[in-house]
């Protein structure tokens, strides 16, 4: 009993403490692209944006992923989250002192980015360490509720503070919201880990041979190396609707902040009542067949959405496809939780970053000035199209490889 109530009180403060910081960043995020898209319009500043938002985490992911196995993850996902609220401050002060520039925002997208490539490895391999695994679909899809209620209120709030206040209002709230995440991770007690000596010595103790050893190993379990390749298609093909749907909203049907806060909220609810599903169930019992359905159901919804002239529809459409998201994503990460040896977790966790942030900036140079010229709808529904065909395939090629596990 004393250590059932151990790891909930350790699981707890580190739900609490990382939605805090995601609180914060998110509301800071959706108005940093909400300022740019209403200032300039234009497809290529909204690729620089989503550019400089996540080249510079794939760029310190792996790195981070072999610190995460190596290193206090406590302690790094603390530093990571101070070193965001730095920059953070930085922008409040540029912009209060009156330097506002949509060039300006880009660099400090590109310092933030910098913080959250290093805080994701240590976050995802962190749960497996505190939580017993028969807990940790419940868990998982608990962190994405509690994900979910927050983004349902960022958006809002960001919307509020961008339109009444201005934008350099919402770069305090992520200031106080880090700070408060980090005083509340400071309480918690993370058993030191023996797995960061084992993976040291497998690496001979250096940086490149960890992270080299990770990669193999990646690439000769059967499951893992479909679940990257299953990330990587992926996140090509929602580039079009997850990064340039706030200007179609904006071209479509009007450049209103509402309009951009309505298309937030509406997916949000979605994932909302995804999330809730998941922590009633408690249960995925066919983790690969919840993904492909997920795939499929993101796929079908994406391209009615390309096809709605009514905004009142497109955002129905907005909200069934949010249900998928908790689905998809706590199904895919305690496939790989429950599939990972502890001491490749981090690495394994961080080439999962690699590919799917690594993918999306090379997508958005494609999609981001084609949006100028071609219709985003139509972008939208051919990818949800292919999006759907994907989810097919996944199932058969992961149910293959478990076999050969």
């Amino acid at each position: 009993m004393e250590q059932q109530n151990k790891w909930k009180k350790q699981i707890l403060l580190f739900l609490i403490s990382q939605n805090l910081s995601l609180f914060g960043s998110s509301v800071v995020g959706f108005s940093i692209i909400w300022y740019i898209t209403l200032k300039t319009s234009s497809g290529v500043w909204i690729t620089a944006a989503t550019i400089a938002t996540l080249v510079p985490q794939v760029i310190v992911s792996l790195w981070a992923g072999v610190a995460a196995d190596r290193y206090n993850r406590k302690w790094l996902i603390m530093i990571s989250d101070g070193f965001t609220a730095l920059a953070t401050l930085a922008a409040f002060i540029a912009f209060a002192s009156g330097r506002e520039s949509v060039v300006l925002l880009i660099a400090i997208s590109f310092f933030r980015s910098l913080g959250g490539g290093i805080q994701a490895p240590a976050v995802g391999a962190m749960y497996p360490q505190i939580v017993p695994e028969d807990q940790l679909v419940r868990i998982n899809g608990l962190n994405q509720t509690i994900n979910n209620v927050l983004l349902l209120v960022s958006p809002a709030a960001g919307g509020v503070i961008l339109g009444a206040l201005g934008i350099r209002w919402t770069f305090l709230v992520d200031v106080v919201t880090a700070a408060a995440a980090i005083l509340i991770m400071s309480f918690m007690k993370v058993e030191k880990k023996k797995a960061g000596q084992e993976s040291t010595a497998k690496g001979n103790g250096s940086v490149i041979g960890e992270l080299k050893d990770g990669v193999r190993y990646t690439r000769r379990h059967p499951l893992l190396k479909i679940i990257m390749l299953c990330y990587a298609v992926t996140f090509i093909l929602i580039t079009p609707a997850s990064v340039l749907s706030p200007l179609m909203v904006s071209r479509t049907f009007g450049d209103e902040v509402w309009r951009l806060t309505a298309n937030e909220v509406l997916w949000t609810v979605g994932s909302l009542l995804g999330g809730l599903l998941v922590v009633w169930k408690g249960e995925i019992k066919n983790k690969i067949t919840a993904i492909a359905a997920a795939l499929i159901g993101f796929g079908v919804t994406f391209a009615l959405m390309g096809c709605s002239s009514a905004f009142t529809l497109y955002l129905l459409l907005d909200c069934i496809c949010g249900m998928f998201l908790p689905v998809l994503v706590t199904a895919q990460t305690v496939l790989i939780q429950t599939n990972t040896e502890p001491e490749y977790m981090g690495r394994v966790f961080s080439l999962l970053q690699f590919v799917s942030q690594g993918v999306m900036p090379i997508a958005i140079l494609g999609f981001g000035p084609l949006s100028d010229v071609v219709k985003i709808q139509y972008l939208i529904i051919i990818c949800g199209i292919l999006l759907a065909l994907w989810g097919g395939w996944f199932k058969r090629a992961a149910e293959k490889a478990k076999i050969g596990i």
